[in-house]
């Protein structure tokens, strides 16, 4: 199994999540650019504004890696318009993958038009140029209930309003990875988690994020069935170590 093919590295702390300032930042996103593209790995996830960089640093090794990046992250609660603006200007960019942050507030409020509008609109943005689009929709904030009609009320949305060619380029996600739990709980991608989405997004793909951490871990998501894993411990997975990080 060639498990670079799966790992989405994942950096997405801000300068003030770090403690640090933009410029030394700034360099820990370029050596985790760098670190993706000599490991192979299938994408590097960054916030919107390291975007530009990483497609700099991509055409100049030649490399295959692809580029993702998260919208509305971490709440979902930004507007519908500042949700697609902010996805358009990752395409400009030279994003290959828009992961988006469901309203999932608005859903666990019932407010089921806000968060159908915004997965019709965002998902249309993403396949009208022809990238790779996946909806989080953070398992730990949602109830087993839940998470079963969150997923299905994306694949339905997906499977009425676009053809079935494009069905595997959307994902759902599980998790931002920044959400806090209570007493330390899981927070993204469980066993039982993984296998609600699995059941209930198909034929949508999944993508198991937050709480990966171990190379026997992520085969064995990948064995259940998920296509991409978002972990901010891509080169300790690939080389068969544990690694200390909660994503």
């Amino acid at each position: 199994m060639d498990i670079n093919n799966y790992l989405d590295s994942t950096y997405l702390k801000t300068a003030e999540q770090a403690g640090l300032d933009f410029e030394e930042n700034k360099k820990i996103v370029t050596a985790f650019i760098d670190e993706a593209i000599t490991n192979r790995f299938k994408l590097v996830m960054i916030r919107p504004d390291h975007v530009a960089l990483a497609k700099e640093m991509i055409v100049q090794a030649r490399s295959k890696l692809t580029i993702g990046t998260v919208i509305g992250f971490p709440e979902g609660t930004s507007s519908l318009a500042d949700k697609l603006t902010e996805a358009q200007k990752a395409v400009d960019d030279g994003a290959d993958d828009l992961d988006f942050v469901c309203n999932y507030r608005a859903f666990i409020d019932g407010d089921l038009e806000t968060v159908k509008a915004e997965i019709l609109q965002g998902t249309h943005l993403g396949l009208s140029h022809h990238k790779i689009v996946k909806w989080i929709i953070e398992t730990a904030a949602l109830t087993d209930k839940q998470i079963i009609q969150i997923c299905s009320m994306i694949k339905n949305i997906v499977l009425t309003n676009f053809p079935e060619e494009m069905y595997q380029q959307v994902f759902v996600k599980s998790s931002t990875g920044f959400y806090r739990t209570e007493n330390n709980l899981p927070n993204g991608a469980t066993i039982p988690a993984i296998i609600m989405m699995l059941e209930n997004a198909s034929p949508l793909s999944v993508k198991a994020a937050g709480g990966v951490r171990t190379y026997d871990e992520a085969v064995e998501m990948i064995k259940l069935g998920v296509k991409r894993i978002g972990t901010s411990s891509a080169k300790a997975i690939a080389s068969g170590q544990e690694s200390g990080s909660h994503y």
